[in-house]
């Protein structure tokens, strides 16, 4: 078994980029057009002279109206760690709507120090927060398996991301959960839900965990001896899976993005945090492998995730940034492609030591998968004993 990440089977062989902004035909599900433009960028588009931003606030304003509770009650439960995106939905649905938003954390695999203090900094503001911290065995065990076998160690928090808050909505009788943002539509302009407000935990699998979920993790852990059959059977493993669907049904619980109602601007949510709820970006500057600082700083694990998609795919942290300022016209695609050749590729060593102890990983066998998905991308080959890309965005 070389992989369970079934992204791969899908990619085009010949590397081609958008001719709008930095993202090449490598990032999964992604979708261009005759005139090479993506579809993310295409739905950026839409955004600003197709989409009437108005019509769908009347939308948003009816949902809520169903919703909201007349004894202060919770009535809507807004997954998040505290940081600029999750802030501007709850403070959002609380002042802006009237809601009583629930708030809900997957704990980080650890939190930078940054990451914890906007956390608590955000509940200071006014709000309540339920943190999950599953088991801690369990959790670095199928980190650990992740890695191996879907070149991701950050699997287990984005299972429990999705499932914790309908964990929590269905035990304390809420029927309304509210994300953020449509990653699939927002990042790589998956048609399918451009006119659809939510989705339900049946298309999680193929749309948000590269096709295969947590059991199949498991599995392959017991198979490995990494996992015994007790702790398969632990409590804390239904955490990273949602209810059964019935009692979804049941219950009625609804997940929305709250990007299918309000124009979503990570920038602009950034400003709107630091002045509401005491977001502060990283004190020390920008992030590894990119040149922002205050988007996706929470975890310790966050630089090494997205390094890792750029030894699958040849797209980094500074290419997912620079697409994203590219599309909402903060950047010109030239500056994108500088920022993507300047930082794309660096190696981030801030944390590296943090997750060889956190998995139990040696440095050797860090190397040996990462060659093992460099083998399986489309952008890399090994000449003369060393890695180099194949293809640069230029």
């Amino acid at each position: 078994m070389i992989t369970l990440d079934k992204q791969f089977d899908d990619l085009p062989k010949k590397v081609e980029y958008c001719t709008n902004c930095v993202v090449s035909n490598q990032r999964p599900k992604i979708q261009f057009n005759d005139q090479g433009v993506c579809g993310a960028c295409q739905w950026a588009w839409e955004k600003d002279h197709v989409i009437d931003w108005d019509q769908r606030e009347q939308q948003l304003a009816d949902l809520l109206d169903r919703y909201r509770s007349k004894d202060g009650t919770p009535d809507v439960v807004v997954p998040g760690s505290g940081g600029k995106d999750s802030a501007f939905v709850a403070h959002q649905l609380k002042h802006r709507y009237g809601m009583h938003p629930l708030c809900v954390t997957f704990a980080p695999f650890d939190w930078t120090d940054i990451g914890f203090k906007n956390l608590r900094d955000f509940v200071s503001s006014g709000f309540e927060n339920i943190i999950c911290q599953p088991d801690g065995q369990i959790h670095r065990k199928i980190a650990r398996i992740a890695f191996e076998l879907k070149g991701d160690p950050f699997e287990p928090f984005g299972y429990g991301q999705k499932a914790w808050a309908f964990h929590i909505a269905h035990r304390f009788g809420i029927k309304l959960i509210m994300y953020g943002e449509n990653g699939e539509l927002e990042y790589s302009g998956h048609e399918k839900y451009k006119n659809k407000p939510m989705d339900g935990p049946e298309e999680w699998d193929a749309a948000y965990f590269k096709g295969t979920g947590v059991d199949a993790l498991i599995d392959a852990g017991l198979q490995r001896g990494l996992f015994t059959p007790e702790e398969t059977k632990q409590e804390t493993v239904r955490w990273y899976k949602p209810p059964p669907a019935e009692e979804i049904v049941d219950s009625g619980i609804e997940m929305h993005w709250y990007s299918f109602y309000q124009r979503w601007t990570p920038q602009e949510n950034y400003y709107y945090a630091c002045t509401h709820t005491g977001f502060r970006p990283n004190p020390c500057g920008r992030s590894e492998s990119t040149y922002t600082k205050y988007a996706s700083i929470d975890d310790l694990l966050d630089g090494m995730h997205f390094y890792l998609a750029f030894l699958k795919f040849g797209l980094g942290r500074a290419t997912r940034d620079a697409m994203q300022d590219i599309r909402r016209g903060h950047i010109t695609r030239d500056e994108g492609v500088r920022l993507v050749r300047r930082y794309d590729d660096e190696f981030p060593e801030r944390d590296f030591r943090f997750f060889l102890d956190y998995t139990g990983v040696t440095e050797e066998l860090f190397w040996e998968v990462a060659d093992r998905y460099r083998e399986l991308s489309n952008v890399w080959e090994k000449s003369n004993g060393e890695w180099k890309l194949t293809s640069v965005v230029s």
